[in-house]
């Protein structure tokens, strides 16, 4: 594929595993992309992650996209000059740390190379784009897109537009995000945590309080997940589950609703911290189930399930 077949051109600013997935992501719908960091060496390490990346999701079936692993590598570059990476760019994915100074940064000079139609999304997972971009000239343009890891195989991407960003680039964003085999969620306004970690910590909450009382143990806590909610909720969400587990959600608020309020009356605050005695208790018992030698192979079998499961449902879709 020539530079002139490409449908345009991505920027990724930040090049951990991250910024090497949303690489992988939009390669696979036949974008070029350029991978920014500071750092020469680290921008060499992700071209060859990326590379072999490819290379085994199409050895294991799951490779996105009509191009194959080679022709997807091929788009995908690297630079250490940010002026040049964003050049051409229709849009930039920003993937450094969880910082708000860091992200004031590099926003900060995103706002200076970019073009006047270029959108900037970043991939922060609970800072909102109001604390680093109200001062920018080009603020309307920016947002963010937060992904779930491994955002290759876990398609949900959380849009949150700042009070001042163009409702035009919300939509543009999740228009591109959905071309690209993504599956995004716009919020209607920025909150704490966005979505999907408010949903996580209340779930993480009431595991903590669990395990803290007494009443299970870090296995089984899992276990609940894995075996049960996390199997229904893999097709349908929380709120369909109430309504077809009756006649309807309001029958099912009729039955229950009394119920679910006198068991949520007696969950503890959420903790001030996650102390640390207590995740030293679960890291002793997680260690059983797999070591610390045997924790990339774990990790590696885990991206295997989210592939089988990412393929059954893009099936049944």
């Amino acid at each position: 594929m020539t530079e002139s077949d490409c449908k345009g051109k991505i920027a990724i600013v930040g090049s951990g595993l991250i910024g090497q997935s949303w690489a992988t992501i939009f390669a696979g719908s036949g974008y070029s992309v350029t991978i920014y960091d500071i750092d020469s060496e680290q921008v060499t390490r992700a071209l060859a992650n990326t590379k072999l990346t490819l290379e085994r999701y199409e050895q294991d079936g799951c490779l996105r996209g009509k191009l194959s692993a080679h022709q997807q590598s091929n788009l995908i570059c690297g630079s250490n000059n940010l002026k040049s990476c964003l050049q051409n760019a229709l849009y930039v994915q920003e993937c450094v740390p969880e910082s708000i100074e860091m992200k004031k940064e590099v926003f900060t000079q995103l706002d200076e190379y970019c073009e006047e139609k270029t959108i900037m999304a970043s991939s922060s997972s609970c800072i909102n784009s109001s604390q680093f971009t109200e001062d920018l000239k080009h603020r309307s343009n920016m947002l963010i897109a937060h992904p779930v890891n491994p955002p290759y195989f876990l398609p949900l991407v959380e849009i949150i537009p700042a009070p001042w960003t163009d409702p035009e680039i919300t939509a543009q964003t999740r228009s591109l995000l959905e071309e690209v085999g993504q599956s995004p969620i716009t919020l209607n306004k920025e909150v704490p945590g966005f979505a999907l970690n408010r949903i996580q910590y209340a779930v993480i909450n009431e595991c903590w309080s669990l395990l803290q009382s007494g009443v299970l143990s870090a296995a089984d806590i899992d276990k609940v997940m894995y075996e049960g909610l996390g199997r229904r909720y893999a097709f349908i969400g929380p709120l369909e589950t109430m309504h077809l587990n009756a006649d309807g959600i309001v029958d099912y608020c009729k039955r229950y609703a009394e119920g679910a309020y006198n068991v949520s009356a007696t969950f503890t605050p959420p903790p001030i911290k996650y102390d640390i005695p207590t995740a030293e208790l679960v890291e002793k018992e997680l260690r059983q189930i797999t070591p610390t030698d045997k924790a990339n192979e774990r990790k590696q079998w885990r991206d295997s399930q989210f592939a089988a499961l990412d393929k059954l449902k893009r099936g049944s879709n």
